[in-house]
């Protein structure tokens, strides 16, 4: 029974005055018992049973205080390379107990600076598709909250990597097999990371191969941009390439049709990643394969095992080949005259 006539509950500073201490003195008590004197601790808890007093719910502070969210930036939510993110990650987490937040960043690195700033606060962790930031920011964020990165290992984060080299070899010796000895990277955004990486593998596989390289671009990963590419590549004179990815691929194709240009008689197209939809194309696309899904489970466990108590200066990185699908998009050099 509240003891503070005419007052109805009893309230903190209630209990400090009856017991002669300092209303911070009796909030050290109730919360920190064994760090006060015991006098002194003997004289708050007097006061609060003959003053009936009942602690209010203190708001946790901390990790714990936030929502069982993680949150996941992607670029373009309505590319489908990232619909198996999206559904491998939310899978994951709910099983685990958490809520996703996805949040969309617009191909834009102040965009997504701004939406982690948001999302900080109310996440436990956050997962980075293909992260437009630089790599300080990266780097940066990683210190503020529990992070993995997908397609991105240049700030020294966890990271899992959809690794390009043995589908772009592959689509190399293909080509090379079907006599193409000019063969152009259509290149994604200039802050991708993973094109920069594809380029490198392109580099070399030419070499290896002893064929002419060519690098178009950049690009935004849209099928919209697909119409530039196509007028860049026939202007390149290659007789191949290989798209960034495959809605720019899927966008050359349209573009090239539109031209008059046959495809795969006059020109070889070959994309990345394996969308749902490339095989529906005409023709349907010769397109490097991606296990999209798969890495975004990969990475949600990752972080789930930091969220978990694991070490937040661990470094993990995780590493998921890719293979080539021939399709119809993809066929024998023309005949120089």
């Amino acid at each position: 029974m509240d003891s503070v006539p005419g007052r109805g509950r009893a309230t903190l500073r209630d209990v400090a005055r009856a017991a002669g201490v300092a209303t911070s003195t009796v909030s050290r008590v109730l919360s920190e018992p064994g760090r006060i004197s015991p006098a002194t601790t003997a004289a708050v808890q007097r006061a609060v049973q003959e003053l009936g007093y009942e602690a209010r719910q203190r708001t946790p502070s901390g990790p714990d205080a936030k929502p069982r969210a993680v949150a996941l930036l992607v670029p373009d939510i309505t590319n489908p390379f990232y619909f198996d993110i999206i559904h491998g990650t939310q899978e994951q987490l709910k099983a685990a107990g958490y809520t996703q937040l996805l949040v969309d960043t617009e191909e834009s690195a102040d965009v997504e600076e701004s939406a982690l700033e948001s999302v900080i606060p109310s996440a436990r962790g956050v997962i980075l598709a293909a992260s437009r930031l630089s790599t300080g920011a990266l780097a940066g964020a990683a210190e503020r909250v529990p992070l993995v990165a997908l397609n991105r290992n240049d700030a020294g984060v966890p990271a899992v990597l959809i690794d390009p080299g043995y589908g772009i070899h592959q689509a190399f010796q293909h080509l090379v097999s079907l006599d193409h000895s000019r063969i152009a990277f259509i290149s994604g955004p200039a802050q991708s990371w993973s094109s920069q990486w594809r380029w490198q593998v392109f580099e070399e596989a030419a070499r290896e191969n002893g064929v002419d390289a060519v690098r178009l671009g950049p690009y935004s990963p849209k099928q919209t941009s697909g119409a530039a590419a196509a007028d860049a590549l026939l202007t390149s004179k290659a007789s191949a390439c290989i798209a960034f990815n495959d809605l720019l691929a899927i966008g050359m194709l349209r573009r090239l049709r539109t031209r008059g240009i046959k495809v795969p008689q006059d020109v070889s197209i070959i994309g990345c990643d394996d969308i749902f939809g490339a095989d529906f194309c005409n023709p349907p696309l010769t397109t490097i394969t991606a296990p999209v899904e798969q890495a975004a489970r990969v990475a949600t466990s990752m972080l789930l095992n930091r969220l978990g108590g694991g070490p937040l200066a661990a470094r993990q990185v995780s590493q998921l080949p890719t293979h080539l699908t021939v399709r119809e998009s993809t066929g024998p050099a023309p005949l120089r005259r």
